[in-house]
Protein backbone atom coordinates (compact mmCIF):
# COMPACT_ATOMS: atom_id res chain seq x y z
CA UNK A 1 0.00 0.00 0.00
CA UNK A 2 1.44 3.54 -0.72
CA UNK A 3 1.25 5.38 2.27
CA UNK A 4 3.36 8.09 3.35
CA UNK A 5 4.12 10.15 6.61
CA UNK A 6 1.45 13.24 6.90
CA UNK A 7 -1.01 11.81 4.07
CA UNK A 8 -4.51 11.89 4.70
CA UNK A 9 -6.46 8.85 3.71
CA UNK A 10 -10.04 8.95 2.99
CA UNK A 11 -11.88 5.40 3.42
CA UNK A 12 -15.33 4.47 1.77
CA UNK A 13 -17.94 3.68 4.86
CA UNK A 14 -20.93 2.33 5.04
CA UNK A 15 -21.79 -1.22 3.85
CA UNK A 16 -18.85 -1.12 1.55
CA UNK A 17 -16.55 -0.15 4.26
CA UNK A 18 -13.18 -1.63 2.27
CA UNK A 19 -12.36 -4.41 5.76
CA UNK A 20 -8.94 -6.10 3.86
CA UNK A 21 -7.80 -2.23 2.68
CA UNK A 22 -8.08 -1.07 6.24
CA UNK A 23 -6.03 -4.28 7.46
CA UNK A 24 -3.21 -3.04 5.13
CA UNK A 25 -3.46 0.65 6.68
CA UNK A 26 -3.23 -0.94 10.11
CA UNK A 27 0.11 -3.08 9.17
CA UNK A 28 1.44 -0.29 7.41
CA UNK A 29 0.77 2.61 10.46
CA UNK A 30 3.94 2.07 12.69
CA UNK A 31 5.97 3.04 9.92
CA UNK A 32 4.70 6.10 9.53
CA UNK A 33 3.35 9.51 11.32
CA UNK A 34 1.38 12.53 10.80
CA UNK A 35 -1.49 10.00 8.69
CA UNK A 36 -5.25 11.73 9.16
CA UNK A 37 -7.94 9.04 8.19
CA UNK A 38 -10.93 10.60 7.49
CA UNK A 39 -14.57 9.13 6.44
CA UNK A 40 -18.17 9.10 7.01
CA UNK A 41 -19.56 6.13 9.46
CA UNK A 42 -17.81 2.74 8.78
CA UNK A 43 -18.67 -0.61 9.05
CA UNK A 44 -16.51 -3.00 11.17
CA UNK A 45 -14.35 -2.47 14.43
CA UNK A 46 -12.27 0.45 13.11
CA UNK A 47 -8.85 -1.29 14.27
CA UNK A 48 -7.23 2.25 13.02
CA UNK A 49 -8.21 3.71 16.09
CA UNK A 50 -6.91 1.25 18.57
CA UNK A 51 -4.50 2.72 21.31
CA UNK A 52 -1.04 0.92 19.53
CA UNK A 53 -1.73 3.69 16.60
CA UNK A 54 -2.03 6.75 18.94
CA UNK A 55 1.67 7.98 18.22
CA UNK A 56 0.88 7.54 14.25
CA UNK A 57 -2.67 8.40 13.26
CA UNK A 58 -5.21 11.00 13.69
CA UNK A 59 -9.10 10.05 12.84
CA UNK A 60 -11.65 12.63 11.32
CA UNK A 61 -15.55 11.54 11.55
CA UNK A 62 -17.51 13.37 8.97
CA UNK A 63 -20.24 11.31 10.56
CA UNK A 64 -19.41 9.70 13.86
CA UNK A 65 -20.93 5.97 13.97
CA UNK A 66 -21.03 3.23 16.57
CA UNK A 67 -17.55 1.83 16.29
CA UNK A 68 -16.08 5.03 17.25
CA UNK A 69 -18.95 6.77 19.34
CA UNK A 70 -16.89 6.07 22.71
CA UNK A 71 -13.55 6.85 21.54
CA UNK A 72 -13.96 10.20 20.48
CA UNK A 73 -11.62 12.82 22.60
CA UNK A 74 -11.71 15.44 20.35
CA UNK A 75 -8.08 15.68 19.24
CA UNK A 76 -6.66 12.15 18.06
CA UNK A 77 -10.33 10.76 17.71
CA UNK A 78 -12.18 14.34 16.20
CA UNK A 79 -15.63 14.90 14.57
CA UNK A 80 -15.88 17.53 11.12
CA UNK A 81 -19.28 19.34 11.17
CA UNK A 82 -20.31 19.68 8.01
CA UNK A 83 -24.01 19.70 5.85
CA UNK A 84 -23.46 16.13 4.03
CA UNK A 85 -24.16 18.07 0.34
CA UNK A 86 -21.18 20.22 1.09
CA UNK A 87 -18.48 17.49 1.69
CA UNK A 88 -17.81 17.26 -1.70
CA UNK A 89 -16.89 20.72 -2.25
CA UNK A 90 -15.00 20.28 0.88
CA UNK A 91 -12.94 17.90 -1.03
CA UNK A 92 -12.98 19.48 -4.69
CA UNK A 93 -12.34 22.59 -3.84
CA UNK A 94 -8.76 21.80 -2.71
CA UNK A 95 -9.80 23.53 1.30
CA UNK A 96 -9.61 19.37 2.35
CA UNK A 97 -7.20 18.04 -0.08
CA UNK A 98 -7.60 13.97 -0.22
CA UNK A 99 -3.84 12.04 -0.76
CA UNK A 100 -5.29 8.93 -0.89
CA UNK A 101 -8.62 7.21 -1.22
CA UNK A 102 -9.36 3.31 -0.06
CA UNK A 103 -12.42 2.55 -2.13
CA UNK A 104 -14.50 -0.78 -2.67
CA UNK A 105 -15.44 -1.34 -6.31
CA UNK A 106 -17.16 -4.06 -8.20
CA UNK A 107 -15.56 -6.08 -10.72
CA UNK A 108 -14.49 -4.23 -14.11
CA UNK A 109 -16.96 -4.68 -17.36
CA UNK A 110 -16.01 -5.20 -20.85
CA UNK A 111 -14.87 -1.70 -21.10
CA UNK A 112 -13.05 -1.63 -17.71
CA UNK A 113 -15.15 0.38 -15.76
CA UNK A 114 -16.19 -0.51 -12.00
CA UNK A 115 -19.06 0.49 -9.95
CA UNK A 116 -18.65 2.21 -6.48
CA UNK A 117 -21.93 0.29 -5.56
CA UNK A 118 -23.42 0.59 -2.30
CA UNK A 119 -21.65 3.74 -1.45
CA UNK A 120 -21.18 6.65 -3.78
CA UNK A 121 -22.31 9.80 -1.70
CA UNK A 122 -19.12 11.28 -0.95
CA UNK A 123 -16.76 9.14 -2.35
CA UNK A 124 -17.04 10.50 -5.59
CA UNK A 125 -15.33 13.31 -4.65
CA UNK A 126 -12.83 12.40 -3.14
CA UNK A 127 -12.02 9.82 -5.45
CA UNK A 128 -11.85 12.14 -8.09
CA UNK A 129 -9.87 14.87 -5.45
CA UNK A 130 -7.27 11.74 -4.26
CA UNK A 131 -3.53 11.90 -5.63
CA UNK A 132 -4.30 8.32 -5.44
CA UNK A 133 -6.69 5.71 -5.64
CA UNK A 134 -6.39 2.40 -3.90
CA UNK A 135 -9.17 -0.54 -4.88
CA UNK A 136 -10.59 -3.59 -3.26
CA UNK A 137 -12.34 -5.35 -6.15
CA UNK A 138 -14.98 -7.82 -4.88
CA UNK A 139 -17.20 -9.75 -7.00
CA UNK A 140 -20.02 -9.35 -4.33
CA UNK A 141 -20.04 -5.38 -4.71
CA UNK A 142 -23.26 -5.24 -6.93
CA UNK A 143 -22.96 -2.89 -10.23
CA UNK A 144 -25.27 -0.38 -9.46
CA UNK A 145 -25.88 2.82 -12.13
CA UNK A 146 -25.39 6.63 -11.65
CA UNK A 147 -22.20 8.31 -10.67
CA UNK A 148 -20.71 5.09 -9.07
CA UNK A 149 -18.31 4.11 -12.02
CA UNK A 150 -14.15 4.28 -11.76
CA UNK A 151 -12.47 3.01 -15.08
CA UNK A 152 -9.98 0.33 -13.41
CA UNK A 153 -7.24 3.04 -14.53
CA UNK A 154 -7.32 5.62 -12.08
CA UNK A 155 -6.05 3.05 -9.14
CA UNK A 156 -2.70 3.19 -8.20
CA UNK A 157 -3.03 -0.29 -6.68
CA UNK A 158 -5.72 -3.10 -6.56
CA UNK A 159 -6.73 -5.90 -3.91
CA UNK A 160 -8.89 -8.43 -4.65
CA UNK A 161 -11.35 -10.37 -2.05
CA UNK A 162 -14.42 -12.66 -2.30
CA UNK A 163 -16.16 -11.54 0.53
CA UNK A 164 -20.04 -10.92 1.75
CA UNK A 165 -21.11 -6.75 2.70
CA UNK A 166 -22.30 -5.93 5.73
CA UNK A 167 -25.82 -7.38 7.04
CA UNK A 168 -27.11 -4.01 8.10
CA UNK A 169 -30.89 -4.92 8.68
CA UNK A 170 -32.70 -2.60 11.19
CA UNK A 171 -34.38 -4.04 14.21
CA UNK A 172 -37.72 -5.12 14.53
CA UNK A 173 -39.72 -1.67 15.45
CA UNK A 174 -41.15 -1.77 18.77
CA UNK A 175 -45.06 -0.72 19.31
CA UNK A 176 -44.19 2.75 19.73
CA UNK A 177 -42.71 3.00 16.46
CA UNK A 178 -44.93 0.94 14.89
CA UNK A 179 -47.56 3.71 15.58
CA UNK A 180 -45.44 6.40 14.49
CA UNK A 181 -45.14 4.70 11.43
CA UNK A 182 -48.68 4.85 11.18
CA UNK A 183 -48.99 9.02 11.99
CA UNK A 184 -46.32 9.77 9.95
CA UNK A 185 -47.66 7.64 7.01
CA UNK A 186 -51.22 9.76 7.17
CA UNK A 187 -49.44 12.42 6.09
CA UNK A 188 -48.19 10.83 3.08
CA UNK A 189 -50.42 11.06 0.09
CA UNK A 190 -50.02 9.13 -3.43
CA UNK A 191 -47.59 10.61 -6.03
CA UNK A 192 -45.26 12.28 -2.71
CA UNK A 193 -41.60 11.48 -3.20
CA UNK A 194 -40.07 10.16 -0.03
CA UNK A 195 -36.70 10.43 1.69
CA UNK A 196 -36.01 8.36 4.42
CA UNK A 197 -33.06 6.49 6.06
CA UNK A 198 -32.56 3.10 8.16
CA UNK A 199 -34.21 2.14 11.38
CA UNK A 200 -37.40 0.93 12.41
CA UNK A 201 -39.00 4.13 12.33
CA UNK A 202 -38.69 4.39 8.47
CA UNK A 203 -39.58 0.94 8.09
CA UNK A 204 -42.43 1.28 9.87
CA UNK A 205 -43.75 3.99 7.58
CA UNK A 206 -43.13 2.32 5.19
CA UNK A 207 -44.94 -0.91 5.48
CA UNK A 208 -47.63 1.71 6.34
CA UNK A 209 -47.94 2.63 2.51
CA UNK A 210 -49.18 0.01 0.34
CA UNK A 211 -52.15 1.39 -0.23
CA UNK A 212 -50.39 4.64 -2.12
CA UNK A 213 -50.03 5.19 -5.24
CA UNK A 214 -47.32 6.66 -7.34
CA UNK A 215 -44.63 7.37 -4.48
CA UNK A 216 -41.05 8.41 -5.76
CA UNK A 217 -37.81 8.23 -3.81
CA UNK A 218 -35.30 10.52 -4.07
CA UNK A 219 -33.33 10.22 -0.91
CA UNK A 220 -30.12 10.41 0.97
CA UNK A 221 -29.72 6.62 1.52
CA UNK A 222 -32.37 3.85 1.69
CA UNK A 223 -32.78 0.54 2.77
CA UNK A 224 -34.84 -2.76 2.76
CA UNK A 225 -37.88 -1.08 3.95
CA UNK A 226 -38.53 0.20 0.52
CA UNK A 227 -37.63 -3.26 -1.16
CA UNK A 228 -41.65 -4.51 -1.31
CA UNK A 229 -42.87 -1.32 -2.37
CA UNK A 230 -40.71 -0.92 -5.15
CA UNK A 231 -41.60 -5.07 -6.19
CA UNK A 232 -45.34 -3.93 -5.78
CA UNK A 233 -45.48 -0.85 -7.56
CA UNK A 234 -46.47 1.25 -5.17
CA UNK A 235 -43.26 3.11 -5.77
CA UNK A 236 -43.16 3.95 -9.55
CA UNK A 237 -41.19 7.18 -10.00
CA UNK A 238 -43.62 8.03 -12.33
CA UNK A 239 -45.05 11.22 -10.54
CA UNK A 240 -41.37 13.02 -10.12
CA UNK A 241 -40.13 15.53 -12.12
CA UNK A 242 -36.53 14.85 -11.44
CA UNK A 243 -35.48 11.81 -12.50
CA UNK A 244 -38.49 9.99 -13.26
CA UNK A 245 -38.99 6.54 -13.15
CA UNK A 246 -35.87 6.53 -10.91
CA UNK A 247 -34.95 5.60 -7.33
CA UNK A 248 -32.72 7.99 -6.67
CA UNK A 249 -29.94 7.85 -3.82
CA UNK A 250 -26.66 8.55 -2.63
CA UNK A 251 -25.98 4.85 -0.52
CA UNK A 252 -27.78 2.20 0.60
CA UNK A 253 -27.93 -0.05 3.69
CA UNK A 254 -29.27 -3.60 4.38
CA UNK A 255 -29.43 -6.78 3.52
CA UNK A 256 -28.17 -9.30 0.46
CA UNK A 257 -31.36 -9.19 -0.82
CA UNK A 258 -31.10 -5.59 -0.93
CA UNK A 259 -27.74 -5.20 -2.42
CA UNK A 260 -28.71 -8.23 -5.30
CA UNK A 261 -32.00 -6.14 -6.19
CA UNK A 262 -30.08 -2.97 -6.91
CA UNK A 263 -27.14 -4.70 -9.08
CA UNK A 264 -27.32 -3.84 -12.44
CA UNK A 265 -30.83 -2.27 -12.19
CA UNK A 266 -31.31 0.63 -14.75
CA UNK A 267 -34.08 2.12 -12.39
CA UNK A 268 -32.07 2.25 -9.56
CA UNK A 269 -29.20 5.55 -9.46
CA UNK A 270 -26.34 6.58 -7.08
CA UNK A 271 -25.59 9.58 -7.63
CA UNK A 272 -22.78 12.44 -5.95
CA UNK A 273 -24.75 13.59 -2.21
CA UNK A 274 -23.85 17.37 -3.35
CA UNK A 275 -26.43 16.61 -6.53
CA UNK A 276 -28.68 14.65 -4.35
CA UNK A 277 -28.94 16.46 -1.00
CA UNK A 278 -29.05 20.12 -2.64
CA UNK A 279 -32.31 21.19 -1.31
CA UNK A 280 -33.29 23.01 -4.74
CA UNK A 281 -32.58 19.78 -6.64
CA UNK A 282 -34.47 18.06 -3.81
CA UNK A 283 -37.52 20.27 -4.58
CA UNK A 284 -37.83 19.90 -7.96
CA UNK A 285 -39.86 17.08 -7.04
CA UNK A 286 -43.69 17.58 -6.03
CA UNK A 287 -44.91 16.48 -2.37
CA UNK A 288 -41.42 16.08 -1.29
CA UNK A 289 -41.74 14.17 2.55
CA UNK A 290 -38.45 14.61 4.24
CA UNK A 291 -38.77 11.45 7.46
CA UNK A 292 -35.78 12.08 9.88
CA UNK A 293 -34.96 11.87 13.62
CA UNK A 294 -34.08 13.54 16.54
CA UNK A 295 -32.50 13.47 20.15
CA UNK A 296 -34.63 15.79 21.34
CA UNK A 297 -37.07 18.44 20.42
CA UNK A 298 -37.66 21.51 22.54
CA UNK A 299 -40.69 23.23 23.44
CA UNK A 300 -39.90 26.06 20.60
CA UNK A 301 -39.07 23.45 17.97
CA UNK A 302 -35.05 23.78 17.85
CA UNK A 303 -34.29 20.17 17.00
CA UNK A 304 -30.78 18.49 18.52
CA UNK A 305 -29.95 15.48 16.50
CA UNK A 306 -26.60 14.78 16.50
CA UNK A 307 -25.77 14.74 20.16
CA UNK A 308 -26.92 13.94 23.42
CA UNK A 309 -25.66 17.34 25.44
CA UNK A 310 -22.09 18.05 24.29
CA UNK A 311 -21.25 14.73 23.71
CA UNK A 312 -21.29 13.72 19.77
CA UNK A 313 -23.16 10.87 18.73
CA UNK A 314 -23.73 11.22 15.04
CA UNK A 315 -23.66 14.15 13.02
CA UNK A 316 -25.48 16.58 11.06
CA UNK A 317 -25.68 14.77 8.09
CA UNK A 318 -28.34 15.24 5.55
CA UNK A 319 -31.16 16.35 7.66
CA UNK A 320 -31.37 19.98 6.94
CA UNK A 321 -30.76 19.50 3.46
CA UNK A 322 -33.94 17.63 3.17
CA UNK A 323 -35.98 19.32 5.39
CA UNK A 324 -35.58 22.37 4.13
CA UNK A 325 -35.86 20.77 0.31
CA UNK A 326 -38.99 19.18 1.63
CA UNK A 327 -40.28 22.69 3.09
CA UNK A 328 -39.38 24.40 -0.73
CA UNK A 329 -41.32 21.34 -2.32
CA UNK A 330 -44.74 22.03 -3.72
CA UNK A 331 -47.02 20.47 -1.19
CA UNK A 332 -43.82 19.35 1.09
CA UNK A 333 -43.58 17.74 4.13
CA UNK A 334 -40.56 18.18 6.91
CA UNK A 335 -40.65 15.85 9.73
CA UNK A 336 -39.50 14.81 12.66
CA UNK A 337 -40.30 11.42 13.44
CA UNK A 338 -39.63 10.26 17.38
CA UNK A 339 -40.48 8.28 20.14
CA UNK A 340 -41.73 10.25 23.02
CA UNK A 341 -39.37 8.83 25.46
CA UNK A 342 -36.54 7.24 25.19
CA UNK A 343 -35.15 3.44 26.30
CA UNK A 344 -34.47 5.04 29.48
CA UNK A 345 -37.50 6.51 30.15
CA UNK A 346 -36.79 10.70 29.39
CA UNK A 347 -38.67 12.63 27.69
CA UNK A 348 -37.64 13.29 24.00
CA UNK A 349 -40.05 16.42 24.09
CA UNK A 350 -38.23 19.08 26.67
CA UNK A 351 -38.36 22.69 27.98
CA UNK A 352 -34.99 23.11 26.91
CA UNK A 353 -32.50 21.10 24.89
CA UNK A 354 -29.54 19.86 27.27
CA UNK A 355 -26.38 22.07 27.81
CA UNK A 356 -24.36 22.03 25.14
CA UNK A 357 -26.55 20.55 22.94
CA UNK A 358 -26.25 21.21 19.21
CA UNK A 359 -29.31 22.07 16.88
CA UNK A 360 -29.24 20.43 13.66
CA UNK A 361 -32.96 21.90 12.58
CA UNK A 362 -33.71 25.10 13.89
CA UNK A 363 -37.02 26.38 15.20
CA UNK A 364 -37.46 28.20 12.13
CA UNK A 365 -36.95 25.14 9.83
CA UNK A 366 -38.71 22.81 11.21
CA UNK A 367 -42.44 21.71 10.56
CA UNK A 368 -44.47 18.73 11.64
CA UNK A 369 -43.00 16.59 14.52
CA UNK A 370 -44.62 13.26 15.26
CA UNK A 371 -44.67 10.55 17.85
CA UNK A 372 -46.58 7.36 19.15
CA UNK A 373 -49.22 10.18 20.52
CA UNK A 374 -50.01 11.96 17.20
CA UNK A 375 -48.82 14.81 14.45
CA UNK A 376 -47.85 18.80 16.05
CA UNK A 377 -48.35 20.92 13.17
CA UNK A 378 -45.50 23.67 14.06
CA UNK A 379 -45.29 25.78 10.65
CA UNK A 380 -46.77 29.47 11.09
CA UNK A 381 -47.49 28.66 14.73
CA UNK A 382 -46.20 31.13 17.65
CA UNK A 383 -43.98 30.02 20.36
CA UNK A 384 -46.57 29.81 22.69
CA UNK A 385 -49.08 27.19 20.16
CA UNK A 386 -45.98 25.49 19.61
CA UNK A 387 -45.30 24.43 23.51
CA UNK A 388 -49.08 23.62 23.23
CA UNK A 389 -48.58 21.12 20.45
CA UNK A 390 -45.06 19.72 21.30
CA UNK A 391 -47.16 18.73 24.86
CA UNK A 392 -49.71 17.75 23.34
CA UNK A 393 -47.56 14.42 21.45
CA UNK A 394 -45.30 14.02 24.26
CA UNK A 395 -46.00 11.27 26.59
CA UNK A 396 -48.92 11.39 29.25
CA UNK A 397 -46.97 11.28 32.19
CA UNK A 398 -44.21 13.97 31.23
CA UNK A 399 -46.90 16.62 30.11
CA UNK A 400 -48.07 18.30 33.77
CA UNK A 401 -44.14 18.98 34.11
CA UNK A 402 -43.73 20.60 31.08
CA UNK A 403 -46.49 22.34 31.09
CA UNK A 404 -45.16 24.03 33.90
CA UNK A 405 -41.65 24.19 32.56
CA UNK A 406 -43.43 25.93 29.61
CA UNK A 407 -44.20 29.07 31.93
CA UNK A 408 -41.09 29.91 32.59
CA UNK A 409 -38.80 28.53 29.78
CA UNK A 410 -40.37 30.83 27.34
CA UNK A 411 -39.96 33.88 29.39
Amino acid sequence: MKLYDNARVFIQGGAATPLRLIDLLCEQLPKHTGIEVVHLHTEGPAKYANPEFRDHIKITNLFVGANLRKKLDYSRIDYLPCFLSEIPRLFRSGKFPIDLALVHVSPPDKNGYCSLGVSVDVVRAASESAKYIIAQINPRMPRVHGDSFIHISKFFEIVEVTEELPDCSPAKASAEEQKIGRNVASLIEDGATLQMGIGAIPNSVLSSLHDRKHLGVHTEMWSDGLLELLKSGVVDNSKKKLHPGKTVSGFVMGSRKLYDFIDDNPSVVQLDIEYVNNPINIARNPKVVAINSAVEVDLTGQVCADSVGRKIISGVGGQMDFMRGAALSTGGKPIIAITSRTRSGSSRIVSTLQPGAGVVTTRSHVHYVVTEYGVADLYGKTLGERAKALIAIAHPEDREQLKRDSTTCLL
